[in-house]
């Protein structure tokens, strides 16, 4: 499929938000994270990519990153993930992280950022932000070895307008949602792309340090309350069936089957409602 030309006014507009959104994500931050670096480019073929690319040759400080349009924006399993001017919002935040077990980051990055969009946001584990059943965006980390440790890049893409799903879409496909159709559901304030990262990154680099701290059990309750799929029957992509019942204190899916619970990790699997 062609991706659409971009509008050069749409994405001066946008490159203009982002640069002010990303000026006031530095000022909230700053006083927190003094070496952050936040960076916005017109055009990057992966925000994720760009900063792996940067943490094996350098390492480097925390470093958040947005673009105004992806050419290669890729979402879990290697799923495409287009970025388009203004109808997108991506970007990564790469930063060196030591956490005791790794296990839930993800789970924890939804929290924080569920809990900063309007209501009703919801989490489908263990990496989508849902919105009644509607894909609303997606969250990607990945690790590299940096000259000083190991470097997390999570990397976030939201709608912003509503896309419309291709002609050869899958019929199970799960229809998507942007953020203004959702604030305009729940009546919540509409933000151009750079508010959204205003509000969004230091939610984001907040909850992401206080899981290095703590790990994912102090999140559990929280996470709970935003389960997408807490009581529903599942379908892993191994074919497993059961009924979701929330997570571990590591993470791990909870799911009933007509044998025993199974733990399911993070990573393992796609889960759909059946």
């Amino acid at each position: 499929m062609l991706r659409p030309a971009a509008d050069p006014a749409t994405s001066a507009r946008a490159l203009a938000a982002l640069q002010a959104g990303a000026q006031a994500a530095w000022q909230a931050l700053v006083p927190h994270e003094p070496a952050l670096v936040v960076e916005v480019v017109p055009s990057l073929d992966s925000t994720n990519a760009e900063l792996l690319r940067r943490a094996r040759s350098a390492g480097g400080p925390a470093t958040l990153l947005a673009a105004v349009e992806q050419t290669a924006g890729r979402g879990r399993a290697g799923r495409r993930w287009v970025t388009l001017p203004g109808a997108s919002l991506a970007f990564s935040l790469g930063l060196p992280l030591q956490p005791t077990d790794w296990s839930g980051l993800s789970l924890v990055v939804g929290v924080a950022l569920a809990q900063a969009l309007p209501a009703g946001v919801r989490l489908k584990w263990p990496n989508d932000l849902w919105w009644q059943g509607r894909k609303l965006g997606g969250i990607l980390i990945e690790t590299a070895i940096a000259p000083h440790g190991r470097y997390a890049v999570i990397g976030v893409g939201l709608n912003l307008a509503t896309p419309v799903l291709p002609p050869d879409a899958p019929l199970q496909a799960i229809p998507p949602i942007g953020l203004d159709d959702v604030c305009t559901a729940t009546g919540t304030p509409q933000r151009d792309p750079g508010g959204w990262l205003a509000r969004l990154a230091p939610a984001l680099l907040h909850a992401v340090r206080r899981f290095e701290a703590d790990g994912f059990a102090p999140w559990r309750a929280q996470f709970g309350a935003l389960d997408a799929l807490a009581g529903q029957r599942v379908r892993t992509s191994d074919g497993l069936e059961g009924i979701a019942e929330g997570v571990d204190d590591d993470g791990a899916l909870r799911l009933r089957t007509p044998h025993a619970v199974v733990r399911v990790q993070a990573g393992d699997v796609s889960v759909r409602p059946c």
